[in-house]
């Protein structure tokens, strides 16, 4: 935000700018990378706008020297006059190599581009990892993705259900994420459950019975 002012100051802020995405490496000392995320960032660029409440918050953590009409220049500003290129979703790319480019007002790339970056990186790799686990276990395997407890927050989660799906998993453990995404819902049963009844064959038994669902004792 200190940058975006400091462009506005200058009289620089509608000036044309070209911000390139790419990585350095691929992960998991792999050979390629999964490109994801490239609906979240249009998702994401189409609603970009700030609210009042957001500038009454600019208000009180910025230095008192700033000029009042940088709050009005804010509230006026959106994405519109963006130009994104980007390669398809679920491309395969590579290092070193532009995946995203955004054009336009310097200070309109300024304040994009982090986000921009969150909602591909973290997808591109959940993305790359699932791939990898459906090329090892060949294309008659299913794969489901159990992660929800462990993820890193709600919103971690959402994406990593999405994201494993579009890498090559079959379903998710994760009910919002099959009501939101339209993924195979399927799932296991906790350890508190087994603990109610004398073993884990009779509590899968008990479930199966009363469900109706075929259950797999590992």
């Amino acid at each position: 935000m200190t940058m975006s002012y400091a462009y506005w100051k200058a009289g620089k802020a509608n000036d044309t700018a070209t911000f390139e995405m790419f990585f350095r490496k691929n992960p998991f000392n792999g050979e390629f990378t999964i490109f994801s995320g490239l609906q979240d960032c249009i998702e994401y660029l189409s609603s970009f706008k700030f609210t009042q409440d957001d500038i009454e918050y600019l208000q009180k953590i910025m230095p008192s020297t700033v000029d009042p009409d940088f709050f009005d220049y804010l509230l006026s500003i959106d994405t519109k006059g963006l130009l994104l290129w980007s390669v398809k979703e679920c491309s395969v790319v590579f290092p070193k190599v532009p995946i995203m480019r955004v054009e336009g007002p310097v200070v309109l790339c300024q304040l994009v581009e982090s986000t921009l970056l969150n909602l591909v990186n973290y997808a591109s790799l959940v993305t790359t990892n699932a791939t990898r686990y459906r090329l090892a276990c060949g294309p008659s395997k299913k794969l489901y993705e159990f992660g929800l407890r462990r993820a890193q927050g709600p919103d971690g989660a959402l994406s990593a259900s999405k994201y494993a799906y579009l890498g090559g998993y079959d379903g998710t453990s994760n009910v919002l994420a099959g009501k939101i995404y339209g993924i195979p819902v399927v799932g296991t049963h906790a350890h508190s459950f087994v603990s109610a009844f004398q073993s884990s064959y009779v509590s899968g038994k008990s479930m199966s019975k009363r469900l109706y669902v075929t259950i797999s004792f590992i």
